[in-house]
């Protein structure tokens, strides 16, 4: 079977996966690849399940309170007027993962969905960071996750 999260985890324990952020106890937070959504953030899950019904009950409430965490980090850090949140295990990955979308006012038509956003917009190669960019958000993310579970 072919799953592009558990390829991007196996990346994160190679150590070859430049947009890994923190290890928690359920999932891995990463930046996403695409930045158009300044902050835009991702928490893949430690198990390869593609219903959060399919947990078991621990795991799970930990897994959302995790989620929940990073969610409070991304909106810390980037203070954007609203995030979004999707849980997703469709398409290419059948593998849950959520995605956390920090939002301002104009980032798309009409302040619609990020999914009515066009793909060439949203994956265009000027939304891509730049090392030291990258190297910045993950930082900050980072310490403002380790802040959190510290206090």
């Amino acid at each position: 079977m072919n799953c592009i999260v558990c390829d991007r985890i196996e990346m994160i324990k190679n150590g070859t996966n430049p947009y890994f952020v923190i290890e928690l106890e359920t999932g891995y937070v990463v930046v996403g690849d695409h930045q158009h959504f300044k902050g835009y953030t991702l928490f893949l899950c430690k198990q390869h399940t593609e219903e959060l019904h399919l947990l078991n009950k621990e795991f799970k409430h930990k897994f959302l309170d995790e989620m929940a965490l990073v969610a409070e980090a991304v909106y810390n850090v980037f203070k954007p007027e609203k995030l979004n949140y999707e849980l997703l295990g469709t398409g290419n990955a059948t593998h849950m993962h959520w995605h956390i979308f920090p939002r301002i006012s104009g980032d798309t038509p009409s302040q619609g969905p990020v999914w009515k956003l066009p793909h060439e917009i949203m994956y265009d190669t000027k939304n891509e960071p730049s090392i030291k960019e990258l190297v910045e958000m993950k930082t900050n993310i980072k310490q403002e996750i380790v802040r959190l579970l510290t206090k």
